[in-house]
């Protein structure tokens, strides 16, 4: 991502930090390269098991261009798809986490190579750009069925 990108992606993700200075600053200056940031405000984030979550990954690729940002746990555990805020709360999905209103989830710089703790698999554009919940619902149906075969 270059320089304008970014700053673009910076921007977007500290847009909802309550002191988004203080949120830059933190980015920049801290040696993990993280920030804590609320969820619900421009996005939810659904947490799916890392075994579903990189075939879903894979099948959402192949349908779009680009989905929107994803995290990953170093461990690879979980990852984290950005969808639109509310999706939370509407979602009835089994095994799947959610961040939504009143939660915060941490989240890396988009453009420094991170430290410890979670990664970009998918960093932020700055667009807003984000997954449509139903798709990636439909990529893990795929996703599961295709890990059965």
């Amino acid at each position: 991502m270059t320089g304008t990108g970014v700053r673009a992606a910076v921007e977007w993700l500290a847009s909802v930090a309550p002191d988004p200075e203080a949120c830059r600053w933190e980015w920049e200056r801290s040696t993990r390269g993280i920030a804590l940031l609320p969820a619900g405000r421009r996005w939810d984030v659904l947490i799916l098991p890392g075994e579903l979550g990189y075939p879903t990954l894979d099948v959402l690729t192949r349908l779009i261009d680009r989905p929107g940002p994803v995290l990953s746990d170093f461990g690879d555990a979980r990852m984290g798809f950005f969808v639109p805020p509310g999706t939370v709360a509407r979602w009835v999905g089994t095994g799947v986490r959610g961040a939504g209103q009143g939660t915060w989830i941490v989240v890396p710089h988009p453009g420094r190579s991170a430290v410890g703790g979670v990664r970009w698999l998918i960093p932020p554009d700055g667009s807003g750009t984000l997954t449509d919940a139903t798709l990636l619902e439909l990529a893990m149906h795929e996703a599961a069925a295709g890990s059965r075969e």
